[in-house]
């Protein structure tokens, strides 16, 4: 059995990388997008619209755990499955929204949806499939999905002025149930019975290891910045003076950046410490907003290209860090926790960053996302530092 799941490892690679580029593309990088059309045809504040988001960003974390204890339990192949279904009732939900309360109906259900079907819900699946070897598996699908904004964004646009924003909501809902659903259930094998679990070395008093809880810091500060990004790159290079076609475009690189990048990890990082390619991703949007941050839009293509080459791993390194640290062993019950702290800092981003750039400017906002990334780059190092010298657990 487990030759045979080796031999299929490449086809169930691409089917999660396509399905994750889908999942992503039709949930996390739509408010990007839709957030205008909709306010304005519902009548409702930009700040409102994205603090529904966030709270469906909140409820995702909060059924992650649960998320990932299935996995573990049953292996991954029908939990994304079901997730295909609960996005499209999400998508169909918001596309019938005409005000706040029924937005908010469509958004929890995608919430849901996110916390059983994102990278985390990917990751665990191919960890229960090919334990300690699934970290090229991690890196093949992020190489698809790391085209989701720059497939997303231009995707949504095309079909909101084709077909309106509540057809074009409907689209995406069709996309997961003649498309991702069957992939997911049909081309994902079934995972062997889980190993027993085993309490982890280095544990801190109550119970939760000491890197656990610097890995749930650093996935926490740098997913805000994701998101935070996600949701205003554009808005945050034009108000610097750039013209909108001009923001577009450099936002829109984020997606080759990331893939670029983690091609580059496969090519030449994957023997390499997760945690040395993490420290590397951390470090990148730092230099990136102090470039942005002092010359401008001059510095809007490298400011995009280093932030998504830094974001690209970062997501590999959400993947592997767990994997690489604690073995394969309760691995979607750890992911599930670790993405808890995430989504609640992710829920909070793209209201606080819309609240920084209208009261303070974009200066301000790079100034706190490269805080925060800079900030996660010192505590790798440290944690590298820690279980590197002598008698460190």
């Amino acid at each position: 059995m487990v030759a045979d799941l080796l031999r299929r490892r490449g086809l169930v690679t691409t089917a999660l990388g396509i399905t994750q580029t889908l999942a992503w593309g039709s949930t996390y990088y739509l408010p990007a997008v839709f957030a205008d059309p909709v306010c304005e045809a519902l009548g409702m504040p930009r700040t409102l619209f994205f603090g529904i988001f966030s709270g469906a960003l909140l409820l995702s974390g909060l059924v992650g755990p649960a998320a990932g204890r299935l996995i573990d339990a049953y292996g991954g192949r029908d939990v994304l499955a079901a997730s295909n279904l609960v996005f499209a009732a999400g998508l169909a939900l918001l596309s019938l929204a005409t005000g706040p309360v029924t937005l908010a109906l469509g958004w929890a259900a995608l919430g849901i949806g996110m916390g059983f079907g994102l990278y985390e819900a990917a990751f665990a699946t191919v960890t229960g499939l090919y334990g300690r070897e699934a970290r090229n598996a991690i890196t093949g699908i992020t190489l698809f999905a790391g085209f989701a904004s720059t497939v997303g964004w231009p995707a949504s646009a095309f079909m909101i002025e084709a077909l309106g924003w509540r057809g074009a909501l409907l689209a995406w809902a069709a996309l997961h149930l003649v498309l991702a659903l069957p992939m997911n259930r049909l081309l994902v094998p079934k995972a062997p019975p889980p190993a027993p679990a085993a309490a982890p070395a280095g544990t801190a008093p109550g119970g939760v290891p000491w890197t656990m809880v610097v890995l749930a810091a650093v996935f926490a500060a740098t997913a805000f910045v994701s998101t935070a990004m996600a949701a205003h790159m554009p808005r945050i290079i034009e108000a610097l003076g750039a013209t909108p076609a001009a923001a577009v475009l450099a936002a829109s690189l984020i997606g080759p950046a990331q893939v670029a990048a983690r091609v580059a990890e496969f090519a030449l990082l994957r023997r390499a410490s997760p945690l040395v390619t993490a420290g590397l991703a951390a470090g990148l949007h730092p230099v990136g907003a102090a470039l942005l941050a002092v010359l401008g839009p001059v510095a809007a293509l490298p400011f995009a290209l280093l932030h998504g080459a830094g974001n690209g791993l970062l997501t590999i390194a959400r993947g592997t860090l767990p994997l690489a640290l604690f073995g394969p062993v309760g691995y979607g019950l750890r992911t599930g926790l670790l993405a808890a702290p995430t989504r609640l800092l992710q829920g909070g981003a793209p209201l606080l960053f819309a609240l920084v750039l209208d009261t303070t400017g974009p200066r301000a906002a790079l100034l706190l996302s490269g805080t925060l990334t800079a900030l996660s780059f010192l505590a790798l190092l440290l944690l590298s530092r820690r279980r590197s010298s002598p008698g460190a657990s």
